[in-house]
């Protein structure tokens, strides 16, 4: 399978810092090489995308593909990268849904979206609450401590 990048965050943050990035407002310009002029066309009409985007400037040396401790805290456990958000991921993809602020043609502001300035963008999706999760969520204590400042 080959990824074909869709579009490129440009602006919000310069460096992939790990928290309060609920403020940081951005745009993903589409690009008209791949995507039609109409492609956007409708997503205006929901307050929320699901953005699948690489984390472009990881340095594939350190992509982890066994186990780590969070952040790597200590104090955390010991957990299999897929249990994890981190970016050191095999595949190094990360999904985020974000607000989206508007839609200028190919322009779409967004606010929330944990990507950097050039990062490359593979999808949008609107998202739809009927595919949040049915029933009960269930989540380890760190996992809601790594997010306590993360938005």
């Amino acid at each position: 399978m080959n990824l074909i990048q869709i579009g490129t965050v440009r602006g919000g943050r310069a460096e992939p810092l790990d928290d309060a990035w609920d403020s940081v407002e951005s745009t993903i310009v589409l690009d008209p090489a791949v995507l039609g002029p109409d492609a956007a066309l409708g997503l205006d009409s929901f307050s929320h995308v699901v953005v699948v985007f690489g984390f472009h400037r990881l340095d594939p040396a350190v992509v982890e593909h066994n186990a780590r401790h969070p952040r790597g805290r200590q104090d955390w456990p010991r957990t299999g990268i897929l249990a994890q958000r981190g970016a050191p991921r095999p595949n190094r993809l990360g999904v985020t849904t974000c607000a989206l602020l508007g839609v200028d043609g190919p322009v779409l502001r967004v606010r929330g979206l944990d990507a950097i300035d050039g990062t490359p963008v593979f999808d949008i999706k609107p998202h739809m609450t009927g595919f949040d999760p049915r029933g009960a969520i269930r989540e380890p204590d760190w996992a809601r401590e790594i997010m306590a400042g993360y938005w």
